[in-house]
């Protein structure tokens, strides 16, 4: 057993915050600061305001976190787009 174990929340990214920081709101309406985790810096990928990220809290402050993946937006039912022929 580690040291620490972490505790992973699911949230909504409600404030895109200076310094790559945000400002999350859990799915239990706690708010917390978060940052990206390494991997997301790594491929650049994008946060903004309202995404669903999952996000790793230590037991010693439940105010801050580490975004460590965010969830794709769900699909339109649209049709699908047409096949080209060249």
């Amino acid at each position: 057993m580690a040291k620490e174990e972490l505790i992973e929340m699911h949230g909504k990214v409600t404030e895109v915050l200076p310094d790559g920081r945000y400002r999350v709101t859990l799915d239990n309406e706690h708010l917390l600061i978060a940052y990206a985790g390494g991997k997301l810096k790594k491929n650049h990928i994008r946060i903004i305001a309202g995404d669903e990220v999952t996000l790793e809290m230590s037991p010693y402050d439940l105010s801050k976190g580490r975004i460590t993946f965010r969830h794709l937006p769900p699909r339109s039912g649209g049709a699908p787009a047409p096949s080209r022929r060249y």
